[in-house]
């Protein structure tokens, strides 16, 4: 069957012809690990997590390669570490920990490879030396920067002319930039900042030359497709672009751009100030990690996607049902309509209702492929009851109460008792809490 993905690049979908059918290789821009990952974090470790299983079986397990990086130096890991009064490495060490442990509960398998930046430094100086060799870069200030008006095509991912680009980011405006596009290879570093020596003295590299050294150490000056989320087409992406061409004489970093689209929670932008912003790690303590995988699938990868409790719960329900039809077999037989789907740019939408007209062996296989252990007890316990619910409940028990209608009363409390919600009536009112 055929594999079609939306380009980025091209803003069309086409037919997957890979480079080298031997190897095929994915490059997916991994965490900034300064603190635990949220759950707009986790929606491309899913989504790619789904490409790689995907190409593992039209293609063979043994010619697959995925690598997906860890940011452990930067700016924002600098400064959390100083709000903490912790080493760097002590900081990074516990927060890839929390990652691996929130990805791995949402059943998603190891990448092949997953490089942390800090191991990379020579390699990212060599390319540094090879872009100022070839006229792509200039020396200022104790910098190494990118000269973009060196790269003619500059803007061909994000679609934007350099002046658009220029007025819809927050440009790094510096004395010593020959334009204000111009980005960072390189930076000077303080006595105590992390800093590598260099032959522009010592100092840590800018974040793009990170992906553009890693991919090329690993995968090669070109491979098949880099994957992210929408927000890192600009500046991160055209910018890897860029350096990369520029550094391997014109070839095309990858022939695919995938990205998948933003997450809002409950209608609105994640935002802490909003008391909506929810990590992987908080998620987890009241759902399973394949409830929240189910539920990201639920709506197409390049879509904007609206995370709610009742389509969690909606989920959880789905989820249910189908681990008490489907047998327990890995990804072996799939219905023809699930697998194209899948196939037609990850449908998951398109294939879960697939799923819902398959036969079990069919359902199980499906779920299998998803990455979905389709084991029924994995996820027996109900679903948690939302705040605003248990709230309109004790309501209406209040209201039950007065009227005297105490059977009905006693039902919202046994109701509610049901699903592990504990009602206690104290003097200033009735409060309640999770029985776990």
């Amino acid at each position: 069957m055929t594999l079609r993905l939306y380009n980025t690049l091209s803003r069309s979908k086409e037919e997957f012809r890979p480079l080298d059918p031997s190897n095929i290789r994915v490059y997916v821009c991994g965490p900034t690990v300064y603190d635990f990952a949220h759950i707009g974090n986790a929606r491309p470790m899913i989504v790619f997590d789904v490409l790689f299983r995907l190409l593992r079986h039209l293609h063979g397990e043994a010619h697959v390669t995925y690598v997906r990086n860890i940011t452990d130096v930067d700016d924002k890991i600098m400064l959390r570490a100083a709000e903490e009064a912790v080493a760097i490495s002590d900081l990074t060490s516990r927060t890839t920990k929390q990652f691996h442990e929130d990805v791995a509960a949402l059943s998603c398998l190891l990448p092949n490879h997953e490089p942390r930046a800090t191991a990379y430094v020579p390699e990212m100086i060599a390319m540094i030396s090879r872009l100022l060799q070839s006229g792509n870069a200039y020396e200022a200030a104790g910098h190494v920067l990118f000269e973009v008006a060196t790269k003619a095509d500059y803007g061909k991912l994000a679609r934007r002319s350099l002046d658009e680009m220029i007025a819809g980011a927050r440009v790094d405006v510096a004395p010593y930039k020959k334009n204000p596009m111009d980005f960072v290879l390189w930076k000077p570093s303080a006595a105590d900042q992390p800093g590598w020596d260099s032959p522009w003295g010592r100092g840590r590299p800018g974040w793009h030359i990170e992906c553009s050294a890693m991919s090329e150490t690993l995968l090669g000056d070109s491979f098949d497709i880099h994957g992210g989320g929408i927000d890192l087409v600009f500046p991160h992406h055209e910018n890897e672009i860029a350096q990369s061409e520029c550094a391997h004489s014109g070839k095309a970093l990858a022939r695919i751009w995938m990205h998948n689209g933003f997450l809002q929670v409950e209608g609105e932008k994640m935002s802490k100030s909003l008391g909506n912003f929810f990590t992987i790690h908080d998620l987890l303590k009241d759902w399973p990690g394949e409830v929240l995988r189910f539920n990201m699938l639920r709506t197409h990868y390049r879509q904007p996607m609206d995370w709610t409790v009742q389509g969690l719960k909606e989920s959880w329900s789905t989820l249910e049902r189908f681990y008490g039809v489907a047998e327990p077999i890995v990804a072996t037989r799939l219905s023809e309509s699930f697998a194209a789907a899948l196939c037609d740019d990850l449908n998951t939408p398109l294939a879960i209702a697939a799923l819902h007209k398959a036969d079990p062996a069919e359902l199980g296989g499906g779920l299998g492929l998803l990455g979905f252990s389709a084991v029924q007890d994995r996820i027996a316990a109900k679903p948690p009851v939302s705040p605003q619910e248990i709230a309109d409940a004790i309501e209406a028990r209040a209201r039950a109460r007065k009227s005297r209608n105490f059977a009905e009363a006693d039902r919202i409390r046994d109701s509610l008792a049901a699903k592990g919600i504990v009602l206690k009536d104290l003097p200033g009112g009735t409060t309640w809490e999770v029985k776990r």
